[in-house]
């Protein structure tokens, strides 16, 4: 099973930017996007259609904003919209997918970027995600996160950890959630295969720091501990650029 992470900014906007064609390249079974900020009726799906993908989507309510959705040439068991959590759900943050006994989740996490409010939001988000997927652990212990985290793991995934210590994204707080989410049972995929320094998923659009690569690795594959065995490959791809984020790339054995 091949899986793609991507945070596509805008799918209307990635698909004008080459989205579709870069589909043709078959590079993944399945596709987990991230702030789709559109409805399915607003989008040629049909292009979907035609390269083998089913699709499922979870817009937010508001247009225009955040939203989720999954392409899959594999057809899933069963698909659940939200996490039953009402803000969480109105903005289209968690959609799950299970195939067999495998279980996929497809989260956008809220970003604190915008000021208090929302930053206060996001730690309720993390502490209600968090409780979602330890008690969908308890029955389905087969899991694979897939997502726009919004955090930086370690200062191995920040071009300039000194410089963004006080930055949304790179805060103790949001750091230490990630320490407590691979604590509990989850593997960051590519931190399994890759110790590297400067892989990173998205950059700011501005002072040309894509090229320079100047960014930070916030999307990402986690797995329950059980699945660990089955990893084979797990990449990044700073070269595809439809976004101001990059694809990420998991490869399970069956």
């Amino acid at each position: 099973m091949r899986i793609i992470s991507y945070n596509v900014n805008g799918l209307r906007s990635a698909m004008t930017k080459g989205f579709t064609e870069w589909l043709k390249t078959d590079p993944a079974d399945i596709i987990c996007l991230q702030e789709i900020k559109a409805h399915k009726d607003n989008v040629d799906f049909r292009q979907f259609d035609e390269l083998g993908y089913e699709h499922y989507w979870y817009p937010a309510q508001k247009k225009g904003y955040s939203g989720v959705a999954v392409l899959t040439k594999i057809k899933p068991d069963h698909v659940e919209y939200g996490n039953g959590y009402m803000q969480s759900d109105a903005e289209g943050r968690v959609i799950r997918l299970d195939f067999g006994d495998l279980t996929l989740v497809n989260t956008y996490i809220p970003s604190g970027t915008s000021g208090e409010e929302r930053q206060t939001y996001k730690y309720q988000w993390l502490d209600e995600f968090f409780a979602y997927l330890h008690t969908l652990k308890a029955t389905r212990p087969n899991i694979i996160v897939c997502g726009d985290y919004n955090i930086v793991h370690k200062p191995i995934d920040i071009h300039d950890p000194v410089g963004n210590k006080k930055s949304s994204g790179f805060l103790p707080e949001e750091r230490a959630w990630l320490d407590k989410l691979f604590e509990s049972g989850f593997v960051d995929t590519f931190r399994h295969f890759c110790q590297d320094p400067h892989h990173y998923s998205w950059w700011s659009v501005r002072a040309n720091a894509r090229n320079n690569n100047k960014g930070w690795r916030i999307d990402y594959i986690s797995v329950t501990a059980p699945l660990q065995e089955k990893l084979k490959e797990a990449k990044i791809y700073p070269d595809v650029k439809h976004s101001d984020h990059c694809p990420i790339y998991l490869q399970l054995s069956h």
